[in-house]
């Protein structure tokens, strides 16, 4: 059964192939996912333009992904909230609970969970 094709933002995206959240650019690129990268220093990854900033991102965005640290997600929090989420996945290591919390008073589902495990088991 084919997956839904999902806006996918990946915050704290690196260019270096061995970090996981290039890993996630790159295995949601090949399961047919529109990828936007967000971070603030780098122009272009794995081929596709990179968003500064989450105030650069507009429509809907199904799935944010993060890769930065709670310190870094909470001077984003009115940022992120500001979006139109369907989900933040919190991968190993920003986990955020303040954020978590607002996000869920938000209406917005949360997970702290491995992108790339869910991409791999079929449960993204």
């Amino acid at each position: 059964m084919p997956q839904k094709v999902e806006t996918v933002a990946v915050l704290g995206a690196s260019p270096k192939p061995d970090r996981y959240s290039n890993q996630a650019v790159r295995l949601l690129l090949e399961q047919g996912h529109r990828v936007i990268p967000i971070h603030p220093a780098i122009r272009e990854i794995e081929g596709l333009q990179v968003a500064a900033s989450l105030s650069d991102l507009s429509g809907k965005v199904d799935t944010l992904t993060v890769y930065v640290s709670p310190a870094i997600s909470s001077r984003l929090m009115s940022e992120i909230l500001h979006l139109k989420l369907g989900r933040v996945i919190f991968n190993p290591g920003s986990e955020n609970p303040k954020l978590r919390a607002a996000l869920a008073r938000a209406g917005v589902h949360t997970e702290e969970a491995c992108t790339l495990v869910l991409l791999n088991t079929g449960q993204f």
